[in-house]
């Protein structure tokens, strides 16, 4: 065997620190990045959303049945808490879940609410999400 032919060779010992040192820098400089930027889940609207998912469960034909109203917070994502409110303009109102905290993501859009039997009017539905 030639004298060269150990050239170029490397310890595997000194190429695990190295990708352990590289690997730890990158994670250091992501984790800066992201405080810097201010990309954390936490920092995202849910309640838009979740107000998305609430809507399409009580909807029919474009209009807001408030009969199934706890059953659609069941749209409300894992490890968080929320409330669906329906106010409707001749003044009735549904509500469902938890009693929301001032601190709450809400997301409040115009829909169509089915008040009776044959009866449609206007309303809001207010979504509210919280952990």
């Amino acid at each position: 065997m030639s004298p060269s032919s150990d050239s170029g060779t490397t310890e595997p010992v000194a190429v695990l620190v190295a990708v352990f040192a590289v690997t730890l820098g990158v994670s250091l400089y992501a984790g800066v990045l992201d405080d810097a930027f201010g990309t954390l889940d936490d920092d995202r609207n849910i309640a838009t959303p979740t107000a998305d998912a609430v809507e399409q469960r009580l909807s029919s034909a474009g209009v807001v049945r408030p009969k199934g109203l706890d059953n659609a917070l069941d749209a409300v994502p894992a490890n968080y808490h929320g409330n669906a409110t329906i106010t409707a303009m001749t003044g009735e109102r549904w509500s469902g879940g938890r009693e929301p905290p001032t601190s709450a993501d809400t997301e409040t859009r115009t829909v169509s609410v089915q008040v009776g039997p044959g009866t449609v009017r206007r309303g809001t539905l207010t979504v509210r999400v919280w952990r």
